[in-house]
């Protein structure tokens, strides 16, 4: 598996398996599956309900701890008052039944984002965790974090696909040294990405499938994604991409595919800030 190097020097897989969206009950079983295909990189969320799936499929995986990734993620309401955030943190490493975090994320830029910050910040220099990063932080958010703290994110992970490609955000985040990861790389098949003609040409020309064709764009971009399934065939056609490169002219077609804008919510919008604060956890 080819592997990126985060700000600190550790090596993360750049192809994942993400777990939004899978049921608990099911999650273990989709978990077992995508570690025989030979996933390392595993992502969960406390938002997600399932970090203990998550887990059960671990200890019962064989794998050794040491070649697995596992990235899971602090929800907003986990401020720092009275140790939230270290509770939370445990929380989490409970659920998993792990004594490290290889990579964990602040899921929201909202709330105390600086308290919960410097609280990961401390997690991180215990050497609890191996990287801290943040999720759906725009530019400006991003950069004030940085300097306005010591350890800079390692990853920045936002919606990313063909329809909302997010170049301009990668390069600043590169500029800072910051790592893109996607979530949403296949935009949960909206505008049709499945079917659209562009990729549908694209991938005809390689023998490869248009979910493909989409991880290749973002490897090939140097972008780390995490494509979710439950289905053992597409984990299988998922992973399998790294023996065909897209073409410049080819890399050129998908980017006249970019909107500008989300496909799912605008973490600008006020309405989007009022909803996700007011959402609880129960942990």
């Amino acid at each position: 598996m080819r592997t990126v190097t985060l700000n600190n020097g550790i090596d993360m897989p750049i192809l994942g398996f993400g777990v939004f969206q899978i049921p608990p009950e099911e999650t273990e079983q989709a978990v077992t599956d995508a570690l025989a295909a030979g996933y390392r990189l595993l992502d969960t969320a406390a938002a997600y309900q399932n970090e203990e799936a998550v887990g059960r499929a671990i200890k019962s995986s064989g794998v050794p701890r040491e070649e697995l990734f596992v990235t899971t993620k602090l929800w907003i309401q986990d401020a720092p008052a009275q140790g939230n955030t270290e509770r939370a943190f445990e929380t989490s490493l409970n659920k998993l039944g792990l004594d490290y975090l290889d990579l964990y994320l602040m899921h929201q830029p909202y709330g105390d984002v600086y308290g919960q910050w410097r609280a990961m910040q401390d997690l991180y220099r215990e050497g609890r965790i191996k990287a801290i990063g943040v999720a759906n932080f725009y530019p400006d958010r991003l950069v004030d974090l940085i300097v306005n703290n010591d350890v800079t994110p390692a990853i920045n992970q936002i919606e990313t696909h063909p329809f909302f490609q997010r170049t301009t955000d990668q390069t600043l985040m590169r500029e800072h040294g910051v790592q893109i990861q996607s979530w949403g790389g296949f935009a949960e098949g909206r505008n049709n990405l499945f079917t659209h003609p562009v990729l549908s040409v694209i991938a005809e020309q390689h023998g490869k499938s248009v979910a493909q064709v989409a991880l290749r764009w973002l490897v090939q971009r140097g972008v780390v994604a995490i494509p979710k399934s439950v289905r053992t065939e597409r984990m299988a056609e998922n992973i399998d991409v790294f023996d065909f490169a897209l073409t410049d002219d080819q890399m050129a077609s998908i980017t006249t595919l970019d909107t500008g804008g989300s496909l799912f919510f605008d973490h600008q919008d006020p309405a989007v800030v009022g909803r996700l604060g007011k959402r609880r956890l129960d942990n």
